[in-house]
């Protein structure tokens, strides 16, 4: 293990090597260049690096790390950049490794529902693709038009259909990987069971780009569903809202999508698309959008009824239903822009909470009280059907958590609630940077030595991605 202070610079024969490696025209160390690369979408940080580098090959990338590990230059791993802890942030400088042009579908194995990627890959342009041949990949995360699937994979990301359908991991078959010191494997097989030893394929996902870098990815498909009904439901009442969320399930009903949007930050989004898709009322505090979706279209019908019917106990406003495909594309543009829309007008702090659903209601109380206490306003929205409420925070003058003491009382009380209503601190963007103070609020030592164990196996001299989720 080496320290901060002993990695090694950037110099010009590095940057030759590099070149060597990747090509001239691949390799960066312009300011405008390094500049671009300092930030993703955490927060408003920015940490440049000294030479950016976009490799196309898996071949490429195990000669830069084997150069790099040698030389003991730190290397972060980097996707489309639109990850919200930190996770690509070149904070130790060094090498910013960018996957973007390893972007390319492999081979889409229709006997098998398979298919073969490489990370590069925008996620909505996989789903769409599979979706041609009637079949369906359903992790969709809000950025999904944007992001890569390597960086879903690095973050375990979840997405609208997670209550339904599951996050990343249950769909990752095989991954090749690099190595910090430049060997290649394989973790695992392509195959749907798989118990030959140590899961190393699951070990990656949510790994954050510190352990390996991916650059093949085996995901299985499952059949696309034929139908779907889309709902809207105003609530008078922000935590009424929460409570419903845990009675549709306790009636036996699983939505395809349940998302909650606070009414504060359905308003900063409409005003940014110019939309008036959703209706909004002085009485309204909150909507959930309801999704359910199948191969039998009466089927859903009824349950759609049902769950109308349901949610007639608590005090909401008049039902709106989504005609055609065009309102319900416009009810979805709606929800994945949230996040853009309330950080621009300065929710810049985002926390990534997950409790079990019937503790939502507890969580958005406990929220708006420690914006109360703490001096902050609070908008939430997430995928309130598996307890995931996303937290967006403004505080006048705090534009960043990270580094700012105030701001992480106010965080270590948020989380604090969350651990003592059985949730913990990250639903699906990871821990990254941002968030690794506050792992021992929800794991013991124990577990926090096992993961620094797991990061020297791999990584001896910590040089992938340091300082992401554990310390060494």
């Amino acid at each position: 293990m080496i320290s901060v202070d002993k990695y090694a610079k950037v110099d010009l024969e590095i940057v030759q090597q590099l070149k060597s490696i990747v090509g001239e025209q691949y390799v960066f160390v312009d300011e405008e260049s390094l500049s671009n690369y300092a930030h993703d979408e955490t927060e408003n940080l920015h940490f440049p690096p000294e030479v950016v580098v976009k490799p196309r090959t898996t071949e490429e990338i195990s000669q830069i790390m084997k150069l790099c590990n040698d030389a003991l230059i730190p290397v972060t791993p980097r996707g489309a950049g639109t990850g919200l802890a930190g996770a690509a942030l070149a904070d130790k400088g060094g090498v910013l490794l960018s996957t973007e042009r390893l972007n390319s579908i492999l081979k889409i194995d229709e006997r098998n529902h398979q298919v073969t990627t490489e990370p590069g890959v925008i996620t909505e342009v996989l789903m769409e693709e599979v979706k041609k041949l009637g079949l369906f990949y359903p992790p969709d995360p809000s950025s999904r038009g944007s992001c890569f699937i390597g960086g879903n994979i690095s973050a375990n990301s979840g997405g609208h259909k997670a209550v339904k359908y599951g996050v990343v991991r249950d769909y990752v078959l095989n991954l090749e990987v690099v190595l910090p010191n430049g060997e290649v494997i394989w973790t695992g097989a392509n195959v749907l069971k798989n118990s030959t030893g140590y899961n190393l394929t699951h070990l990656i996902v949510g790994s954050e780009g510190t352990l390996a870098v991916v650059t093949k990815i085996v995901l299985r498909l499952i059949p696309l569903p034929k139908y779907d009904l889309l709902m809207l439901v105003p609530f008078r009442n922000l935590e009424q809202a929460g409570e419903a969320v845990s009675e549709i399930f306790r009636a036996g009903f699983v939505p395809s999508g349940l998302e909650l949007v606070e009414i504060d930050a359905l308003k900063i989004v409409s005003k940014m698309v110019d939309s008036s898709a959703v209706p909004v009322t002085d009485d309204t505090a909150a909507h959930l959008i309801i999704e359910v979706d199948g191969n039998d279209m009466e089927v859903l019908m009824k349950d759609m009824e049902a769950i109308s019917e349901l949610l007639t106990k608590y005090d909401i406003g008049e039902l709106y239903f989504a005609d055609d495909a065009q309102q319900k594309a416009e009810l979805w543009k709606l929800r994945r822009r949230v996040a853009e829309a309330v950080k621009l007008v300065g929710y810049t702090i985002e926390e990534d909470t997950v409790v079990p659903r019937a503790e939502l209601p507890a969580l958005i109380k406990g929220v708006k009280e420690l914006g109360r206490q703490f001096d902050f306003k609070v908008v939430c929205y997430g995928h309130a059907g598996d307890g995931n409420l996303h937290i967006r925070i403004y505080k006048e003058g705090t534009p960043n958590s990270y580094g700012d003491a105030a701001m992480n009382q106010c965080l270590r009380a948020l989380f604090e609630l969350v651990f003592q209503l059985g949730g913990t601190i990250s639903g699906e963007h990871g821990v990254g940077l941002i968030q690794k103070s506050y792992m021992n609020i929800v794991m013991k030592e124990a577990n926090l030595r096992l993961m620094r164990d797991i990061k020297r196996a791999f990584d001896p001299n910590n040089i992938l991605n340091p300082g992401k989720i554990v310390d060494l």
